[in-house]
């Protein structure tokens, strides 16, 4: 077995003795230890001290780790580290260790032990995992009661070869502060990330699809949802039992239930996110005191559903373009939307006389004459003609004809963005 070598800094450290080692440690550059190919990465881990750096060189290297010192242990040209599909890769048990450029493959696939390519055990704080290959683990990283981790760049795959619940999650949180999910490129296992319990987090620029729910998240506060993409999943981004979330400029499409579920959530801003092709764009359940501004809805099945008492939430500024069904709205009575601001919908057939951009009639989700296109889709032809109005007309007249519904009193003429003919159909992988 190779026997790890230190370089020059080891050396000089090894010459100081007794009391003089004392006073001067912190003063010593950390080491360096090369575990070469047929080394043992175990054997490196025990002789370091910490704030050592471990590299280990490219090779197959077939070892179950325990990190229970501050280090970092980094990979020179993609070393593969495999748990021959029994537990754990690697656990991480220290504080300050740096986990990156390793492939890390094959835990087991025990659920009740949470087998993953990295575990960090609670306690662990500020470790970082950057830009690593986790490929066929149960989960790809277990975070449990850590403050300030990072995981960032990696690339994780699950065990697909399992049925959907048999899998683990691509990252799972639980009972973390300020975690950094940054850039991370997920698919093929359960849930893409995985978040309970864990307040003032990060979310930014990761890619999620061919999962059950690209995020499963719920009980967290303060967090940041940005720049995410997820597609092609049974949900998107689902977001339960929360508050105080920004969630911006994500692209949720191609979902077979729903692109962004809001549910039981409050005081949260939900901003400029393209919801596009989804079954079901915005899911929205017990939803209050939350803004809803500026996103695209574009080739839903349904554009928002609506239900459960969400009240009191500003909703202006959007663009409802295409979808199947405008609003699926299930509550008592009529909710008015665009206060600040009218939106778009697609599916308006009023006019501007005055030219101020905005439409002379209010816009009424599911009233008789879209309950009327619904049924028979080759209405539209007739839409803008004076027997639809008139219909439309007497609806408002006789409220008794048409169910309770989502109003804007004055619906913009135009969309707000520029881009969305870009998101209606396929085509963005």
């Amino acid at each position: 077995m190779a026997v790890p070598l230190r370089q020059a800094a080891t050396g000089c450290r090894q010459l100081i003795a007794g009391g003089a080692a004392l006073l001067l440690a912190g003063l010593v550059a950390a080491a360096e230890l090369i575990v070469p190919p047929g080394g043992s990465i175990a054997s490196a881990i025990q002789h370091a001290q910490a704030g050592d750096v471990i590299i280990v060189e490219r090779g197959d290297y077939h070892e179950h780790l325990l990190i229970d010192r501050p280090l970092t242990l980094r990979g020179r040209n993609r070393p593969t580290l495999s748990g021959g599909g029994q537990g754990d890769v690697i656990r991480v048990r220290a504080q300050d260790v740096t986990i990156e450029g390793l492939i890390v493959r094959d835990s087991g696939s025990d659920l009740t032990a949470q087998n993953a390519g990295i575990y960090v055990e609670p306690g662990a704080h500020r470790v970082t995992i950057r830009d690593n290959d986790l490929a066929h683990n149960l989960f790809g990283t277990w975070v449990e009661g850590v403050d300030d981790a990072v995981l960032e760049g990696n690339l994780i795959t699950g065990q697909r070869e399992l049925q959907s619940a048999q899998r683990g999650n691509g990252i799972q949180l639980y009972n973390t502060q300020r975690a950094r999910v940054l850039d991370n490129h997920i698919s093929f296992a359960r849930d893409g990330i995985y978040v309970d319990v864990s307040h003032d987090a990060v979310f930014r620029g990761n890619r999620i699809h061919h999962l059950r729910y690209g995020t499963h998240y719920m009980n967290s506060y303060r967090n940041l949802w940005e720049r995410n993409q997820v597609w092609r999943n049974r949900g998107g981004l689902a977001l339960m039992e929360v508050r105080d979330q920004i969630v911006r400029d994500n692209v949720a499409r191609d979902n077979s239930d729903h692109g962004i579920m809001l549910r039981t959530i409050q005081d949260s801003v939900i901003e400029n996110n393209v919801v596009a092709g989804n079954g079901r764009g915005f899911f929205v359940y017990d939803a209050e005191y939350n803004t809803l501004r500026g996103n695209l809805i574009a080739g839903n099945e349904i554009g928002v559903h609506l239900s459960a008492g969400s009240y009191r939430n500003e909703v202006s500024r959007n663009d409802f373009i295409g979808n199947r069904r405008q609003i699926h709205y299930v509550a008592a009575r009529d909710q008015q939307w665009g206060r600040d601001g009218g939106n778009f919908w697609s599916n308006y057939s009023g006019w501007d006389r005055d030219g101020d951009g905005l439409g002379d009639l209010p816009y009424a989700a599911n009233d008789l004459v879209d309950r009327l296109v619904w049924r028979h889709p080759t209405v539209k032809v007739l839409l803008g003609s004076p027997a639809i109005q008139t219909l439309r007309l007497v609806a408002r007249q006789f409220p008794v004809l048409r169910p309770t519904s989502i109003v804007d009193e004055q619906p913009r003429m135009r969309p707000w963005r520029a881009d969305w003919a870009d998101w209606l159909g396929t085509g963005h992988d």
